[in-house]
Protein backbone atom coordinates (compact mmCIF):
# COMPACT_ATOMS: atom_id res chain seq x y z
CA UNK A 1 0.00 0.00 0.00
CA UNK A 2 1.35 3.36 -0.54
CA UNK A 3 1.54 6.46 2.04
CA UNK A 4 -1.69 7.86 1.23
CA UNK A 5 -4.38 7.52 3.29
CA UNK A 6 -6.85 4.25 2.62
CA UNK A 7 -10.15 4.29 0.68
CA UNK A 8 -12.56 2.69 2.29
CA UNK A 9 -15.99 2.76 0.58
CA UNK A 10 -19.40 2.47 3.06
CA UNK A 11 -22.37 1.41 1.80
CA UNK A 12 -25.35 1.68 3.95
CA UNK A 13 -29.14 2.98 2.91
CA UNK A 14 -29.48 4.36 6.13
CA UNK A 15 -28.18 8.00 5.87
CA UNK A 16 -27.99 8.34 10.02
CA UNK A 17 -25.95 5.16 10.42
CA UNK A 18 -24.08 6.03 7.26
CA UNK A 19 -22.83 8.81 8.46
CA UNK A 20 -21.55 7.53 11.66
CA UNK A 21 -20.06 5.01 10.27
CA UNK A 22 -17.93 7.90 7.74
CA UNK A 23 -17.56 9.47 11.24
CA UNK A 24 -15.69 6.05 12.10
CA UNK A 25 -13.81 5.78 8.81
CA UNK A 26 -12.52 9.86 9.37
CA UNK A 27 -11.96 9.15 12.96
CA UNK A 28 -9.63 5.86 11.91
CA UNK A 29 -7.55 7.73 9.60
CA UNK A 30 -8.68 7.18 6.70
CA UNK A 31 -10.37 8.70 3.46
CA UNK A 32 -14.64 7.90 3.63
CA UNK A 33 -16.77 7.11 0.33
CA UNK A 34 -20.05 7.16 0.06
CA UNK A 35 -23.14 5.02 -1.40
CA UNK A 36 -26.90 4.86 -0.76
CA UNK A 37 -26.83 0.90 -2.26
CA UNK A 38 -24.89 -1.65 -4.04
CA UNK A 39 -25.59 -0.14 -7.35
CA UNK A 40 -24.27 3.90 -6.46
CA UNK A 41 -21.51 1.29 -4.70
CA UNK A 42 -20.55 -0.04 -7.85
CA UNK A 43 -20.76 3.24 -9.64
CA UNK A 44 -18.20 4.44 -7.27
CA UNK A 45 -15.95 1.66 -7.79
CA UNK A 46 -16.42 2.03 -11.71
CA UNK A 47 -14.66 5.12 -11.03
CA UNK A 48 -12.42 5.10 -8.49
CA UNK A 49 -9.23 2.60 -8.91
CA UNK A 50 -8.19 3.95 -5.37
CA UNK A 51 -10.73 2.25 -3.04
CA UNK A 52 -8.93 -0.65 -0.36
CA UNK A 53 -12.23 -1.33 1.59
CA UNK A 54 -15.66 -1.58 1.40
CA UNK A 55 -17.58 -1.23 4.31
CA UNK A 56 -21.47 -2.48 3.31
CA UNK A 57 -24.88 -3.43 5.16
CA UNK A 58 -26.43 -6.52 4.36
CA UNK A 59 -30.07 -5.33 3.98
CA UNK A 60 -30.52 -2.51 1.51
CA UNK A 61 -33.04 -1.41 -1.66
CA UNK A 62 -31.84 -2.01 -5.20
CA UNK A 63 -30.58 -4.57 -7.10
CA UNK A 64 -28.35 -6.50 -4.49
CA UNK A 65 -27.85 -6.97 -0.67
CA UNK A 66 -24.48 -6.38 0.57
CA UNK A 67 -23.65 -10.70 0.14
CA UNK A 68 -24.74 -10.72 -3.75
CA UNK A 69 -22.65 -6.94 -3.55
CA UNK A 70 -20.03 -8.73 -1.91
CA UNK A 71 -19.13 -11.42 -4.01
CA UNK A 72 -19.39 -9.34 -6.58
CA UNK A 73 -16.60 -6.92 -5.39
CA UNK A 74 -14.10 -10.37 -4.60
CA UNK A 75 -15.10 -11.16 -8.63
CA UNK A 76 -14.56 -7.63 -10.03
CA UNK A 77 -12.10 -6.18 -7.91
CA UNK A 78 -10.14 -8.94 -6.21
CA UNK A 79 -7.51 -6.70 -3.98
CA UNK A 80 -10.63 -4.88 -2.50
CA UNK A 81 -11.11 -5.71 1.42
CA UNK A 82 -14.38 -6.57 2.30
CA UNK A 83 -16.50 -5.84 5.67
CA UNK A 84 -20.22 -6.78 6.04
CA UNK A 85 -22.35 -5.73 8.61
CA UNK A 86 -26.18 -6.43 9.68
CA UNK A 87 -28.64 -5.31 12.04
CA UNK A 88 -31.33 -7.47 11.24
CA UNK A 89 -29.20 -10.71 9.78
CA UNK A 90 -26.62 -13.31 10.95
CA UNK A 91 -24.49 -13.95 8.26
CA UNK A 92 -22.07 -17.27 8.59
CA UNK A 93 -18.65 -15.63 7.37
CA UNK A 94 -18.58 -19.30 5.18
CA UNK A 95 -21.70 -17.19 2.96
CA UNK A 96 -18.81 -14.44 2.09
CA UNK A 97 -16.01 -13.97 -0.32
CA UNK A 98 -13.26 -15.21 1.24
CA UNK A 99 -10.85 -13.41 3.59
CA UNK A 100 -14.07 -10.78 4.41
CA UNK A 101 -15.30 -10.25 8.01
CA UNK A 102 -19.01 -10.21 9.07
CA UNK A 103 -20.28 -8.15 12.12
CA UNK A 104 -23.52 -7.75 13.72
CA UNK A 105 -25.11 -4.16 14.34
CA UNK A 106 -24.89 -2.44 16.87
CA UNK A 107 -21.26 -2.94 16.36
CA UNK A 108 -18.23 -2.24 18.67
CA UNK A 109 -16.34 0.99 16.97
CA UNK A 110 -13.08 -0.28 18.04
CA UNK A 111 -13.53 -3.43 16.69
CA UNK A 112 -14.34 -2.17 13.78
CA UNK A 113 -11.38 0.09 13.10
CA UNK A 114 -9.09 -2.19 14.46
CA UNK A 115 -10.49 -4.93 11.84
CA UNK A 116 -9.92 -2.19 9.02
CA UNK A 117 -6.63 -1.68 10.09
CA UNK A 118 -6.13 -5.36 9.57
CA UNK A 119 -7.37 -6.03 6.70
CA UNK A 120 -5.69 -2.96 5.35
CA UNK A 121 -2.17 -3.68 6.42
CA UNK A 122 -2.45 -7.35 5.17
CA UNK A 123 -1.70 -7.56 1.25
CA UNK A 124 -3.09 -11.06 1.05
CA UNK A 125 -7.08 -11.58 3.00
CA UNK A 126 -6.01 -15.48 2.96
CA UNK A 127 -3.49 -14.80 5.25
CA UNK A 128 -5.58 -12.70 7.65
CA UNK A 129 -6.10 -14.80 11.09
CA UNK A 130 -9.45 -13.77 12.90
Amino acid sequence: MNNDKAVVLIVEDNAIIRMSAVDLVLSAGYEALEAGDADEAIRILELRGDIDLVFTDVQMPGTMDGIKLSHYIRDRWPPVKLIVASGADIVDESMLPNGSRFFSKPYDELTITETMALLLSNEDPSTVVV
